[in-house]
């Protein structure tokens, strides 16, 4: 495709979110009689899921302490379900497990699911949490577990063939999708802060509102939009702290256990919910018996044909270099600098093997290859979805990404109809005044 001089909508990132807006605002537009998607084009640097969507495990959950993102994720479980055949979306459920010190916030996210009529059960004690489990998982053998929240929605979704069902959805009402185009800058309009142009290697796209999408790289489109590096921070402790870094980088640790995903099956022979499990009990070596951690820690897994194996991960680390000098690209397995090692593969095993028997000598199998990648996250770790320079509409998903699939539903609405409700506890104006999410006591930074 040739590069258009102009455009309505130029949307920049062609993963989750970028796709799923562009199918959204198309739809809305061809609804209300305002010619569908010949208005938007979608950019992309490389390719269609080339970033994190593309690499993403694929878990589907509500397990959030923060009502604002239960409410949000039940909404894009809606998505998800909504054509799940498009979407290679599989409704296993998804399970958090967790130990005492847990046990009240997941209380309370099973009573809040329940107040949003969304399908979960919640089972608390030592005792009843290991029968629980025993009843799906005959070898079912962690410690440290006091409570079992069972999501009966959401599950995983594979990641590149969902990617282009929403291609597939957005091209359908019009859209064009404009991959081999980098970003690298913008043109803005005379006494306006409003941006004009969208300037790429390919040439200058001519628009009206523009749509932020990139994952990882926003911290590169950030600074080319001239938008502040530091934030002020009303914390909880009633005083503002300033010249907070507003980007911050974790890597991710993920792999796969080359075993047949009919391995995990459950005691029915069913395919299982995805599990999550964090535990205070010590996690020792299923190798050597050595002791690994006595912090708490968790990991989660699932069967999955796309991986070909079980495949899961553990808690990120925070990257320590400077934002500015952290190389993003090459990005996911072809980073030299962010791929997990066989301290993880050692870690990860191990803890397979900790939840149940039959993963107990399994290591030999973990695959040897690349994986894992890097997340941009926010000060607080929760995502911001606003409007900058009067007309551009920033998805910074801080992480969250892949599972948000209706984010997109939810921009489009914001740019055609007013305000989202369930975006408007995710603006940077939180940051200043004190509007802060509620924080877990997960191991996990998204939680």
């Amino acid at each position: 495709m040739s590069i258009p001089s102009q455009v309505k909508y130029c949307i920049i990132g062609a993963g989750i979110h970028g796709l799923s807006t562009a199918w959204h605002l198309a739809a809305k537009l061809e609804a209300q009689g305002k010619g569908g998607g010949k208005d938007i084009l979608v950019i992309d640097k490389t390719s269609i899921g080339a970033g994190a969507s593309g690499i993403a495990c694929g878990v589907v959950r509500n397990n959030y302490y923060q009502p604002a993102m239960r409410e949000l994720m039940a909404a894009c479980v809606e998505v998800w379900e909504s054509d799940p055949e498009a979407f290679s979306y599989h409704p296993v459920g998804y399970m958090q497990i967790s130990p005492e010190a847990m046990r009240e916030d997941v209380a309370k996210i099973h009573a809040e699911q329940q107040a949003i009529g969304y399908d979960s059960a919640f089972i608390e004690g030592a005792g009843e949490s290991e029968a629980y489990m025993k009843g799906i998982f005959s070898d079912w053998q962690a410690k440290g577990i006091t409570s079992v929240l069972h999501e009966k929605k959401g599950g995983y979704a594979n990641n590149l063939a969902s990617l282009y069902g929403l291609a597939t959805k957005a091209e359908g009402h019009g859209v064009r999708i404009l991959t081999g185009a980098k970003v690298t800058g913008f043109e803005t309009g005379h006494n306006s802060e409003a941006v004009t142009a969208v300037v790429t290697d390919k040439g200058s796209i001519a628009c009206d509102q523009v749509v932020v999408a990139v994952g990882p790289w926003i911290n590169q489109i950030w600074t080319m939009l001239e938008l502040p590096q530091t934030i002020s921070i009303k914390g909880r402790d009633g005083k503002m702290h300033d010249d907070i870094p507003m980007w911050r980088y974790w890597a991710l640790e993920e792999g796969t256990l080359g075993v047949d995903p009919n391995f995990q099956k459950t005691n029915d022979g069913a395919m299982p919910p995805v599990i999550h499990v964090d535990t205070d009990a010590p996690l020792h070596s299923d190798v050597d018996g050595s002791l690994i951690t006595d912090k708490i820690w968790g990991i989660y897994y699932k069967p999955d044909f796309n991986f070909g194996g079980i495949q899961g991960g553990a808690m990120p680390y925070e990257v320590k270099t400077p934002v500015d000098q952290v190389a993003v690209d090459p990005y996911g397995p072809e980073s030299p600098d962010f791929v997990v090692d066989d301290n993880f593969a050692h870690m990860w095993c191990s803890a397979l093997a900790f939840c149940q028997k039959r993963f107990e000598g399994q290591i030999g199998k973990y695959k040897k290859e690349a994986s894992g990648g890097i997340g941009c996250f926010t000060p607080d770790s929760f995502p911001v979805f606003d409007r900058f320079r009067d007309n551009v509409y920033v998805i910074a998903d801080s992480n969250h990404g892949y599972k948000m699939i209706g984010v997109g539903k939810e921009v489009a609405q914001e740019l055609l109809d007013g305000k989202s409700a369930l975006l408007e506890p995710f603006r940077v104006s939180r940051y200043p005044e004190g509007r802060l999410h509620p924080v877990s006591q997960s191991p996990f930074p998204w939680s």
